[in-house]
Formats: C-alpha cells, structure tokens, sequence
C-alpha cells in the first residue's frame, strides 16, 4: 500500500525547512524505523523514519530543496519487496535516474554531488567514493576539491623598479562548503540582536570560594544520593538567577512590538555549544526545579546537543539564557541577547587573583560575570542590582535556600 512521507508539522516558530539528506533511494529496501531522510530547520536537524518494512517509491522534494511544514516530500509502499542500492543501481528506471544520476563513466552521484562536478567541471571517475555502494556523496567533491592542488599564479610584467621575489607558499588548501540552515540562522539573530536592541553590557565579579568549598564538601554525598549526578556550578548558579528574575521582573521580560511582556515563571536557557553551532534548550520553571534535576538536564541536552538530537520544543521560548564561556577558557567577554528575551548571563573562567580582604591581600578564585541587556527594557540600576544580587547568593550559597 502506498503511503505518502510528509514532513513533520513544525511549530509556529519554524517557517521551513531544507531537505539535507535522502539515506535511501526509490526501489531500495527499508526497514521499520529505520533512517531515509534528513531535514533540517533553522533550528534542528529533523530525522525521518520508515513507518513499517517497505520500499521507498519515489522522491518528491531533492536534497537542498525547500519544504513546508506537514508538505509531502515522497511515497512509500508497505510491504513491498524492494531491493539493495548496489542491485538497483545498473538498473535505474527512468522515475529513479532523476534521483541518483550514472554517467557514462558509471559513476553512481547524489542529486547534490552532480551538481557541484558540473559546476567544478570535474571528471567524476578521479574522486574516490565514500558513499554507499560506491555512491559519489556532496562530501566526497567538497573533500577533492580542498586536496587539489591550486593552480599558479599568472606571472606579473615586469617593471622597471625591483620586485621583492616571493617565497613559493606549493599548494595551500582550502575547504569552501556551504553554511547550514542552523548556522544561518544563529549569524541572523546574532546581527538582528545587535542592530535592532539597545544592547549594554555591566560587569562585576565574584568570588568562588565559598561556592568551591560547598562542593567539596557535598559532591560525594550528592552523587551518592542522586544517582550518580555531580554538583556542579551552573545549577546553582541557575537558581541564583532564577530567584534573582523574581526581584527584577525587568530582565524576565521581553518586548513585543509596543508592548513589554512581564513573564511570570522562570524558563531559563543554557547555552550549549554543538558541532553545529550554539543551541540554547530551555530548563522550564527553573525555580521549581532541584539542583539534581538542572544538573541531570543539562547533562542530558549537552548529550543530545553533540548527537543532533534536540527536539525544536526543548529549544522554544526561555525569557532569560546563561551562557558559560569560561569552560573553554575565556576570561572575559560580551554576550550577545537572544532576542526577544532582554537580558543574559554570561559566565567566565575561575581564575586565582590577589584580592584586598579585610585590608589584606588574599589569593582567590575569582570569576568575571557579565550581563548584556536590552536598554529600551532595563535601566542600568536594575541591570547593576540584578548583577549584585547573584553574585551575593553565589558568594553566600544559604542566600539561595532561604531566599533573602
């Protein structure tokens, strides 16, 4: 029975999407769940699966092609007997060579691989295969053409003053390959962000010492306890910011057209860096939540971060987004809003630093904190105050527990 592949409904927030990847061809066998075809939003990278055992019949919407939400993009038939891509593939019907292009050559190429050969006016037959069944993949051309050498420069005329010769570099690569759509969008908020808010930032730091020694203290009990979760630093730092929003409605807030929205609940985002670009998922009623269940949390989106798992709802709404540079090493630096929310945390490295204490210089492990807000939302004070108010808790941790 045929059955029509449709793309998944998106949310409100995702326009489109792109077909990034077809794992499977028409007249191939698929198996219940199995993987055939990848899109990706702006967003996420979506994975579509075969419905039961079957055959995929034909492929409506090619790689690199925009799609709608709920836009049917192939057919499948169930139960069909199909077979394997290497027995189809001297045999292609006409319907199917518009999908998987041979050659003279025999040269097996994706949709996405023929067009960059014919743009590059490359002979096929030079480029190893990756794909499979010896299929000629998008990634395959992008790999030969940043191992060909460059060609040499034109010789310059000569002129009637000196030249300088120049050292012969050989053959230096380069690596051109198209941005993605999560990419591309990251680059358009970030720009849109810095042109259309009135972006400040204000700085202060705190002192880690006493947030340090309680984890010292309890990391082992807390892992025993939990399961196996560790204490770390941004769960707590979590709450102070979660509490802190409840004093400081402004920075919980985001701007609607004329309008300033005053959220009454805590969805904190955390930044977490991927292979693909920053995705920001969102811990909801982060106030509700216990320090074990933002550690586990975050634990679990950073795991679905690095295999491209997170769904579009994990990573929808947030009305305030941490961001932790400091595990890669920064110092210092200036975070950029997440629009339409009107504030983030940026934190920083832990470094020792002589401090004055008591009119004595004392050694501590000192940490930059710095807060980026929208100015049309957030007068300086409040944004000061906000700031002062988690470094109070996290210098002072009981602060967090009994809320003062």
């Amino acid at each position: 029975m045929s059955t029509e592949i449709k793309a998944p409904t998106f949310p409100e927030s995702v326009a489109d999407g792109t077909i990034a990847t077809w794992h499977k061809q028409p007249g191939e066998q698929v198996s219940r769940d199995e993987l055939i075809v990848d899109i990706e939003t702006d967003k996420v990278v979506l994975e579509i699966v075969a419905p039961d055992d079957g055959v995929i019949e034909s492929i409506i919407k090619q790689e690199g092609d925009i799609i709608l939400s709920a836009e049917v993009i192939g057919t499948f038939a169930a139960g069909a007997k199909g077979t394997s891509a290497s027995e189809t593939a001297p045999a292609e019907s006409s319907e199917t060579a518009s999908q998987e292009t041979i050659n003279a050559d025999n040269v097996i190429m994706s949709p996405a691989a023929k067009k960059m050969v014919e743009e590059n006016n490359l002979n096929p037959q030079s480029i190893t295969a990756s794909g499979k069944d010896g299929r000629l993949t998008k990634e395959d051309v992008l790999n030969h053409l940043s191992s060909a050498p460059k060609a040499s420069p034109a010789p310059v005329a000569a002129k009637s003053a000196p030249i300088a010769p120049v050292a012969d570099l050989g053959a230096r690569a380069e690596k051109r390959v198209p941005m993605t759509r999560l990419r591309s969008s990251i680059a358009r908020r970030l720009l849109d962000a810095s042109q259309n808010t009135a972006m400040l930032t204000t700085f202060n730091e705190v002192n880690m010492k006493p947030l340090m020694d309680l984890r010292k203290q309890y990391k082992e009990v807390f892992e025993k306890t939990h399961n196996g979760t560790k204490l770390g630093f941004m769960s707590l730092f979590v709450k102070a910011s979660a509490e802190a929003l409840k004093r400081f409605p402004a920075v919980n807030a985001s701007i609607d057209g004329n309008e300033m929205v005053y959220h009454g609940y805590q969805d904190i985002g955390v930044a977490v860096s991927s292979e693909k670009g920053l995705v920001v998922p969102v811990l909801r009623d982060a106030d509700t939540m216990s320090l074990a269940t933002i550690e586990s949390s975050i634990r679990t989106f950073g795991g679905k971060a690095r295999d491209g798992k997170l769904t579009i709802e994990e990573m929808t709404g947030g009305t305030f987004t941490i961001s932790n540079g400091g595990v890669f090493g920064s110092l210092m630096s200036t975070p950029i809003l997440n629009p339409p929310q009107t504030a983030i945390l940026g934190m920083h490295k832990i470094q020792d630093r002589p401090m004055a204490v008591n009119g004595e210089v004392v050694i501590l492990p000192m940490m930059y904190l710095a807060l980026s807000y929208d100015h049309r939302m957030i007068d300086g004070k409040e944004a000061v105050q906000f700031l002062v108010t988690i470094k109070d808790m996290i210098e002072d941790p009981a602060r967090i527990l009994l809320e003062i």
